[in-house]
């Protein structure tokens, strides 16, 4: 595990990791986007997941972002 990645997992840890709530509707589906150490690196990465994701053809794509801590899974 490289130390950028070991750094996001301990702030996931300790709930401080920043994350995205994408969902979609037709298919009904929630993904969790992260997790990022700053509230800007996610934004700059969550427009490219959301352009690819629209790739798809979904009706509707909302998203909300958190600081939280995730766990598996990351889609329901």
């Amino acid at each position: 595990m490289g130390p950028l990645r070991a750094l996001r997992s301990l702030g996931n840890s300790f709930g401080l990791a920043w994350w995205a709530k994408v969902e979609t509707k037709q298919p009904e589906v929630t993904y969790w986007f992260g997790p990022f150490l700053t509230r800007r690196s996610l934004k700059l990465s969550l427009l490219s997941f959301i352009e690819d994701l629209s790739n798809e053809a979904p009706d509707d794509i909302s998203h909300t972002i958190v600081r939280a801590q995730r766990k598996e899974p990351l889609t329901s």
